[in-house]
């Protein structure tokens, strides 16, 4: 009786290992890569030029900020056609290492922002100032995906 327990136990000791030992080999042909934030904005119509022109200074000095602090590793600007009034025309990306990254810098980057943009009445100023010429219509947090196993 006492062996057949143990026959038994010895047993699903070794299934449980073989199964982890298989789990453990298990390939994906990706990986997990970057982090983006991503806003979506529509330019209203006649303003293009005066919204980029900010982004063209502004925006691109607090993203140059915050690739030398190190907290960002790169940003992207896209223009396209809107295919409806209601449609976006413009996207400005962010990449970040990971999320762990983003959300552990999060107050790095508010100070970054204090020193580069100004203080909060400024900050707001400014959203108000930009909402005349361009009107946020989303914003995600995405994460690239690399089409290669691990290293």
């Amino acid at each position: 009786m006492r062996s057949q327990r143990l026959l038994v136990l010895a047993l699903a000791l070794s299934l449980l290992v073989l199964g982890l030992s298989v789990y453990a080999q298990v390939n994906r042909p990706y990986r997990n890569g970057s982090v983006w934030a991503v806003s979506f904005i529509r330019m209203n119509p006649g303003m293009e030029s005066a919204y980029l022109n900010y982004i063209a200074s502004d925006w691109k000095k607090e993203q140059e900020a915050s690739k030398t602090a190190g907290l960002s590793l790169s940003y992207k600007v896209l223009q396209t056609e809107a295919h409806s009034p209601q449609d976006w025309n413009l996207i400005l990306m962010t990449e970040f290492k990971d999320l762990a990254t983003l959300e552990a810098n999060e107050k790095k980057a508010d100070a970054l922002a204090q020193r580069v943009i100004g203080n909060d009445d400024q900050q707001r100023q400014g959203y108000k100032q930009r909402s005349e010429i361009r009107e946020v219509m989303g914003t995600r947090l995405v994460r690239e995906v690399v089409l290669e196993p691990r290293p």
